[in-house]
């Protein structure tokens, strides 16, 4: 029998953490919590988790600091940050550090935890559009992308780690090459409607995927900026 999702709830209020615990147990979720970011990481050597949410405003290393760590050391568990600071320049900052999805506080815990299925949907691949094939592979220009690990490999077999929402976002891509997408559909297509979102988060992510494809960001040759339409990704794909 498949175990409910396990999720690392990280901030030093205990009155949140107790909160939210009781908030994903009673909708059968099971629920952990660390203090800070040096609990974090025991609770990460002491099992697996399926997501993990951040507080930003933590004692010693903050969340935006933890979130960039994990994603330098190629740990692609999602990430959902939770913040007392709702402009745009923090999300913008959350997303930059590899963060896949942003709640400021004060939250409804139904909130949360309609932000945390909808991570999981898409981490797992549940719920969302099926494949353009049936293949595991999917290759363009140098690169091939592993479907299954959720892994970019380069024409030498070494992997490019990609965060949840990198990975969504080039999936989209490559299932609808050499077709303009605006922002709206990009949304659609890798978050859906059920998180709150705006614009500047896809111009943010492809900025991401093209530094970790090469793609200079002057002149791209893989993804193209369509100016008052969105993005094209041009390459030609072969479903393997």
């Amino acid at each position: 029998m498949k175990q409910s999702p396990h999720v690392l709830i990280v901030d030093d209020d205990k009155e949140i953490s107790l909160l939210v615990t009781r908030a994903l147990e009673k909708d059968g979720f099971r629920a952990s919590s660390a203090g800070d970011g040096v609990e974090m990481l025991r609770a990460l050597k002491r099992g697996a988790f399926d997501l993990i949410v951040l507080d930003v405003m933590l004692p010693g290393k903050d969340g935006l600091a933890i979130c960039r760590d994990l994603r330098a050391h190629g740990v692609a568990t999602p990430v959902i940050l939770l913040t007392a600071k709702g402009e745009d320049i923090d999300r913008i900052i959350g997303l930059e550090m590899g963060a896949d999805d942003y709640v400021a506080k004060p939250f409804n815990s139904r909130e949360l935890i309609a932000r945390i299925k909808a991570v999981l949907r898409r981490t797992s691949g549940l719920g969302g559009e099926k494949d353009k094939s049936d293949s595991r592979f999917v290759g363009f220009e140098n690169w091939r992308l592993d479907t299954a690990k959720r892994e970019l490999l380069s024409e030498d077999g070494l992997i490019t780690s990609l965060s949840t929402g990198e990975f969504d976002l080039l999936q989209v891509f490559v299932k609808h090459a050499q077709i303009v997408l605006t922002r709206d559909e990009l949304l659609d297509l890798a978050k859906g409607r059920s998180a709150i979102v705006f614009d500047r988060s896809i111009d943010i992510q492809v900025s991401r995927l093209r530094k970790k494809l090469g793609d200079h960001a002057k002149d791209p040759k893989i993804i193209k900026t369509v100016w008052g339409g969105g993005y094209i990704f041009t390459p030609d794909v072969a479903f393997e």
